[in-house]
């Protein structure tokens, strides 16, 4: 069995409000009617047939209820897009064993809440947020319940990246070109809501959190040189500000800390990412995904390449059923 960790679907009802609160949204229709398996549970089907014994824990796709609404309507996005995710669990639950819920994280108190309620009467696995809510960082205070609670439930929690075109790529511009705000942008994105985490000193708090980061860590395992001997250094480079007290209210290295997160292997058929991501984290910190349906052949082809690049790693096959199954199965409580 192989338990696809992150992909996405569209329930009706939750689609049709956001086309009724926001309809400026407009190329969210159009990739809707570009991809059918967004939104049609034959064609989700047939695609995930190919792959014989392979089922998906499911979450709402991009972008976040935030960017859709403001605080006063995206608690009811929220509300509706869960809803439909359970619903689908319980009727398809050998190919949804599983869902992730998404919070409305421009608004952190109904945040809160629709986290409680979508694990403890939803029976949510887990809950999704963004390497930003709606411009704000996650290591703000008043997110910080939900990190406690997570800890407590023993759930993880998904970052997945955010950044739009708004987001320009030089200071006298004010449009990212060539869409570099997502292919360059996203991977900067997860990293540095990591770094944000890591130096808020949140895993000193909970040190039972669990934090899986969308597409194997972004940059992170990469730039394990500047993570870990670079940020040793912390201040060194600073002169404005004084980062003395940081590395000292830490219990670990930053780098440490950074291994604390896990990585899912999203990585769109790149070999040789999967291999730096599974070098940095580890075994018993990677997780099978695919990112479907968001590839060229509109379902398949991110599912067929990444398991083609698991199964061809160089490792054990307890390690790889860890992989594609184990970790999974402890981690959501399958």
């Amino acid at each position: 069995m192989k338990i696809d960790i992150f992909n996405h679907f569209f329930p009706a009802r939750f689609y049709e409000k956001v086309m009724e609160v926001a309809p400026e949204h407009k190329d969210l229709g159009k990739r809707v009617r570009n991809i059918p398996c967004l939104v049609d549970l034959d064609v989700r089907f047939k695609i995930m047939d190919e792959f014989g014994a392979y089922c998906q824990l499911l979450s709402l796709p991009g972008p976040p209820t935030e960017v859709f609404a403001g605080p006063d309507v995206s608690p009811e996005l929220a509300r509706i897009g869960n809803d439909g995710l359970a619903e689908l669990v319980a009727k398809y639950p050998d190919r949804f064993p599983g869902f992730i819920a998404s919070l409305p994280m421009n608004n952190p108190e109904a945040a809160i809440a629709e986290m409680h309620r979508a694990i403890n009467d939803l029976g949510a696995n887990a809950v999704q947020v963004y390497s930003n809510a709606a411009g704000m960082p996650l290591d703000g205070d008043e997110f910080e319940p939900i990190f406690e609670s997570m800890a407590t439930y023993d759930r993880p929690i998904l970052i997945h990246p955010i950044r739009g075109s708004n987001h320009p790529d030089y200071l006298n511009e004010d449009y990212s070109q060539y869409e570099i705000w997502w292919t360059l942008g996203w991977p900067y994105e997860t990293s540095a809501a990591m770094a944000r985490l890591v130096f808020s000193g949140i895993f000193d708090r909970y040190p039972d959190l669990k934090i899986i980061t969308h597409h194997m860590g972004g940059l992170v395992p990469y730039l394990e040189g500047r993570v870990g001997p670079g940020w040793d250094q912390l201040g060194k480079r600073t002169s404005d500000r004084d980062y003395s007290g940081v590395l000292k209210s830490l219990k670990k290295r930053p780098l440490d800390y950074f291994k604390m997160f896990y990585g899912d292997t999203a990585l769109f058929g790149a070999a040789s990412a999967t291999r730096c991501g599974l070098d940095f984290f580890g075994v018993d910190h990677a997780l099978f995904a695919s990112d479907s349906p968001f590839d060229p052949e509109m379902g398949s082809m991110y599912i067929r390449e990444t398991i083609k690049i698991i199964e061809e790693l160089d490792i054990t096959p307890e390690e790889r059923d860890q992989i594609f199954r184990g970790n999974a199965k402890k981690m959501f409580k399958l």
